[in-house]
């Protein structure tokens, strides 16, 4: 971006915006985040339900937070965010190894706290750069903006999928220092904390970032408002979510395309399995897909400025189904092919969402708003991870599980066309607004559609 300025306050919050971004969700414990915690001492079904409990807690704040930020400001939940990882970081850190109802309890803690981080940080840290942009008539730098955070966030999950799961490997750093001329014995014991260190450090360079972040001064007036304006905020922007054709396809569609294929990502361990694929490469291909982004964000940023959002979520849709597709023909070795198109399409997706949502609310609800999105993503990824649940369940076969998980697998793609073609069918009157995207539409807390 040129600078307007001498100083520019957009230039700086994107800046400050596209590292927060990158540091809070590239997080070293993710290739191990289930060994982590199970190496620790908790049962599968303990670790079951903590992850119930996280995704629970951000349900249940991810859209008073987003209100709370259009009443207070952004950049309070975006200090408060960061704090909060820095405290679930610190947790596990102290948790003891095989604690017993201490480590469940820490664990639970984390759970919380994580949760909480997350549905503060959600469209807060967003607002604050794209409310920046607007006052200083840039918005239409958003999606340079985007492009720049797709390419950044891969590059972070790349290293951190490599660097987590090197460190979590005693084997291997044993071997390295030997390598390198000094004698170690490091046991799992020791190292499985390794990728927490390292996030916790990541989690404080998150608090410095939020602390550099400025609010932009907003013409609607943003005060220290109680809960009965935070609750009016939310039903207006719920109300003009319902009334806008363009924002509800948006989310609908956004949260079709995003859940399933995270349903797919998921379990993509024991897919890399069912086609023989040797588990040392798991890593590797974990890695892979998250540096598609700086392949595809500039293929991205051109499909979604220069079609309508129509045309962008055929397209999307179209490419997610020919991933699945190929997913459930369960191909020897080269079944991992069909892992790139679906992790194109859920790195576009994203983009996609954020640019239209932006371009169409208001700064006054914008952060309510994008809370309502995360929300009804996370609702949707339940949802369909239940139907998935359910499928193995009945798909079940003890004699040969991994059979039963390839018939679950081939329902994903009947499921996402199945509903893409309802999604098409109940917007299809609406087809002339969704096929333009200069169409301005209402802000929320008007009366009229």
């Amino acid at each position: 971006m040129s600078p307007h300025s001498r100083y520019s306050l957009a230039d700086h919050n994107c800046r400050q915006f596209i590292s927060f971004r990158v540091l809070f969700n590239s997080r070293f414990y993710y290739p191990v985040l289930a060994i982590l915690f199970l190496d620790l001492g908790l049962s599968a079904a303990q670790y079951t339900l903590l992850n119930v409990v996280w995704a629970i807690v951000i349900v249940l704040a991810e859209v008073p937070s987003g209100a709370l930020a259009d009443r207070i400001g952004r950049r309070p939940l975006v200090v408060a965010a960061a704090a909060l990882m820095v405290a679930e970081m610190l947790v596990l850190t102290v948790a003891p190894r095989d604690g017993g109802m201490l480590l469940v309890f820490l664990c639970l803690i984390n759970r919380i706290l994580s949760g909480l981080a997350e549905a503060m940080a959600s469209g807060a840290d967003e607002s604050l750069a794209y409310d920046a942009l607007v006052a200083e008539g840039r918005a239409g730098e958003w999606p340079t903006v985007l492009a720049r955070l797709m390419q950044w966030q891969s590059a972070g999950m790349v290293i951190a999928m490599l660097v987590g799961s090197a460190v979590y490997d005693p084997l291997l750093l044993n071997r390295l220092a030997a390598d390198a001329g000094f004698i170690l014995q490091l046991d799992q014991g020791t190292t499985l904390r390794f990728p927490i260190y390292l996030n916790l450090l990541a989690a404080l360079c998150v608090l410095a970032i939020s602390l550099r972040l400025r609010e932009t001064p907003t013409p609607h007036g943003k005060t220290a408002a109680g809960a009965r304006q935070a609750l009016v905020s939310i039903v207006e922007a719920g109300r003009w979510i319902t009334h806008s054709p363009t924002a509800l396809f948006v989310i609908i569609g956004g949260l079709l395309i995003d859940s399933v294929i995270r349903v797919f990502l998921t379990f993509g361990s024991a897919y890399y399995r069912l086609i023989d694929l040797p588990e040392a490469s798991y890593g590797l291909i974990g890695a892979a897909i998250a540096g598609i982004g700086l392949v595809v964000s500039p293929l991205a940023r051109r499909l979604v400025t220069s079609g309508s959002v129509l045309r962008t979520y055929a397209a999307l849709s179209a490419l997610a189904l020919f991933g699945l597709l190929g997913v459930a023909l369960k191909i020897p070795l080269w079944g991992v092919a069909f892992a790139i198109p679906l992790g194109a399409a859920i790195a576009t997706v994203g983009f996609a969402v954020s640019h239209h949502l932006n371009k169409t609310v208001d700064p006054a609800h914008r952060a309510t708003v994008l809370s309502f999105k995360g929300l009804a993503f996370n609702l949707g990824y339940g949802f369909v991870s239940l139907l998935f649940a359910i499928a193995l369940r009945a798909y079940r076969d003890p004699q040969h599980a991994a059979d039963g998980f390839a018939e679950a697998l081939a329902l994903l793609p009947v499921w996402l066309g199945v509903v893409a073609l309802l999604t098409a069918m109940a917007f299809w009157r609406h087809r002339t607004t969704l096929g333009s995207l200069n169409r301005q539409i209402q802000a929320p807390g008007d009366r009229t559609t």
